[in-house]
């Protein structure tokens, strides 16, 4: 998730992020076992040891749309297994790509992922499958959701007829060649929430998990046109900056009492954009110059859901190396680690697996064991509780070895996750 990886939208998206992180000058994984040989400091306490598993234009899994549901299975087992080899305890299974369902949802059709065409029955249930197949491996499965992304183009009529975007006309805005519901709205709010609190009614998830798309990714030039929204519900705020984040906070209010009441102690993740705010905008933030801030941009208030215990744990995207100079690796570690010093919420961190080895990628990445040092780096940090890696399709084939590098320098034995 995080700017530069995954949750792009598709191949689109990939690509867009990684503009966004190098032109913009903008800029792992939390806790991580101690560097030691053994395996961490985390088989006492428990530690956080993720993979991201993205659906979105089949990034992960499936490998392509259309496969039969026994060859769908297959892959998604074998995905698990490749968890457990690499000593994860942790699977974040992407199960609402684009206001869509890896299961069978009375709110949104199926995934165009799946067969091809949404919402046609895959003929197995993934999600159900998932979290049994992950349990019975000892792996937590947490069902992660994009809340407000529609379509990955602006055309209504290629969504399957019965979408609730072309019911609903009026809850969409186009945007920078996609499709969003309008995140101003009460009825969208309380629709969405109402689609993603059915999987966790349905099935005993371990976690809700949001990526860091809220209100879109700026594009230059461009308004996100929710003017009407904002004249009818923004009276009370002082602009409408105020009025979106405020949007997005009861959001992420709402969504956290509903999972509990839903099923008590399934617990709810955020993993943000690893820039809150630059501290030459605000005192209060990291010494970085990134070109986008959540803050300002995406209208997510992370510090302070993290402050004020609205989740259980964030999971912030730091996808750039140690010595980054926009955004430095070990710099947003320490500010994100301040920042849940004191807080009942923990802190992973999400880290950059795709990077590794990236020739498009600065020179640190070129270093197999430039993530080995990034976990080396949070042993120094007791408020990082892991790391989570983008994503799974790179933990499986690991073309460079910088999975492996990781698991011999510091999984040495398994892990429960945090608890």
């Amino acid at each position: 998730m995080g700017r530069v990886s995954r949750r792009a939208f598709a191949v689109a998206a990939l690509s867009s992020v990684t503009m966004m992180t190098a032109a913009s000058a903008a800029p792992g994984r939390p806790m991580s076992g101690p560097a030691g040989a053994a395996g961490g400091r985390g088989a006492a306490a428990g530690e956080m040891r993720g993979v991201w598993l993205a659906t979105v234009a089949n990034r992960d899994w499936p490998s392509r749309p259309g496969l039969s549901a026994a060859g769908q299975r297959a892959e998604l087992i074998a995905h698990l297994d490749a968890a457990v080899r690499n000593r994860l305890n942790t699977v974040i299974l992407q199960v609402r790509p684009t206001a869509d369902a890896l299961w069978p949802s009375p709110y949104e059709p199926w995934s165009a992922c799946l067969t091809g065409t949404q919402g046609v029955h895959p003929g197995w249930d993934p999600l159900g499958t998932a979290v049994t197949e992950a349990h019975a491996r000892g792996l937590e499965l947490h069902a992660w959701f994009n809340p407000y992304r529609v379509a990955a183009h602006t055309d209504p009529t290629r969504l399957a007829a019965t979408h609730p975007a072309r019911r609903n006309p009026g809850w969409v805005v186009p945007y920078g060649g996609k499709l969003y519901y309008n995140p101003g709205l009460p009825e969208v709010r309380a629709f969405v929430e109402d689609a993603m609190l059915d999987a966790v009614r349905r099935y005993p998830v371990d976690a809700v998990h949001f990526d860091d798309y809220f209100y879109p990714y700026p594009v230059a030039g461009l308004t996100f046109d929710d003017d009407a929204a904002y004249d009818t519900h923004g009276g009370a705020f002082p602009d409408r900056a105020a009025w979106r984040r405020d949007n997005i906070d009861r959001l992420v209010r709402e969504t956290a009492a509903r999972i509990k009441e839903t099923r008590p102690g399934t617990r709810f993740g955020i993993s943000p954009f690893g820039v809150w705010r630059n501290a030459a905008t605000d005192p209060l933030g990291s010494e970085t110059r990134a070109g986008v801030q959540t803050y300002d941009d995406l209208y997510a208030d992370t510090r302070r859901w993290v402050r004020e215990n609205r989740i259980d744990y964030i999971c912030p995207q730091l996808y750039w190396n140690i010595g980054f100079a926009a955004a430095d690796y070990a710099e947003l570690l320490s500010w994100w680690s301040a920042v849940v010093e004191g807080s009942g919420t923990q802190l992973y961190v999400g880290e950059a697996l795709y990077k590794a080895g990236d020739p498009a990628q600065p020179a640190a990445w070129q270093d197999p064991a430039e993530l080995s040092r990034h976990l080396t780096l949070a042993t120094s940090y007791p408020q990082a509780r892991g790391h989570v890696f983008f994503a799974a399709r790179e933990v499986a084939a690991d073309p460079t070895g910088a999975m492996a590098r990781v698991v011999a320098d510091h999984y040495g034995r398994p892990a429960p996750p945090p608890g």
